[in-house]
């Protein structure tokens, strides 16, 4: 297998994970792509032009991340981290997508600031902080569901407080979210996470 990357992508970052919790890691050729690069061929690999994008043994080209993680998880023979049926199911993939609502959120937040002074928006980047301020609620609130056996959906939620970590650290997130806080604390020591922290390439 092959995963087209960007080393600061959080969605890269929750398939690596994904990868590691699955012990496959060592089965994936990883491809460095700029996906921002006029030159770039990832088009003909993910017409979206968005990384991450897993060609399979087979020559498949899967994306985005959630669709990546189903088939790293299928593919191991280490608990499941996508409960087969039920809800149990629901609950993980409801989870998940908080976790994959909140690095969206924060994705479009980090471009708007990117834009040229002048056309940025304020109430753009207030609204994209306004969502990832409410999921984080949500999350203090649900923080005992935290606990147990890893699923993709903690998987999306780590990866989700980390990428503000990273891009927003003047934020201060786990002011006033204690129970989410020691959570996080807990689960950023897996493996899986320490193994694929996000660093700038000039770093």
């Amino acid at each position: 297998m092959k995963l087209r990357y960007s080393p600061t992508s959080p969605y890269v970052r929750k398939v690596s994970v994904t990868a590691v919790e699955t012990g496959l890691a060592d089965q994936i050729e990883r491809v460095q792509t700029d996906p921002w690069a006029a030159e770039t061929d990832l088009g003909a690999s993910n017409p979206l032009g968005k990384v991450p994008a897993l060609i399979t043994d087979e020559g498949d080209v899967l994306f985005d991340s959630p669709v990546i993680c189903e088939y790293l998880d299928s593919r191991s023979d280490t608990a499941a981290l996508f409960p087969k049926e039920g809800a149990a199911r629901w609950r993980v993939l409801r989870l998940q997508a908080l976790g994959d609502g909140i690095l969206d959120a924060a994705v479009l937040r980090l471009l708007e600031g990117r834009r040229p002074d002048e056309l940025q928006s304020v109430a753009w980047a207030d609204r994209q902080k306004a969502a990832i301020d409410r999921a984080l609620n949500q999350l203090e609130r649900e923080a005992d569901g935290l606990d147990g056996p890893v699923t993709i959906g903690q998987i999306a939620v780590g990866c989700g407080l980390g990428y503000l970590d990273f891009r927003f650290p003047g934020d201060d997130w786990r002011a006033g979210r204690p129970r989410l806080a020691a959570w996080y604390e807990g689960f950023a020591q897996r493996e899986s996470m320490q193994a694929t922290i996000p660093k700038d390439p000039q770093s």
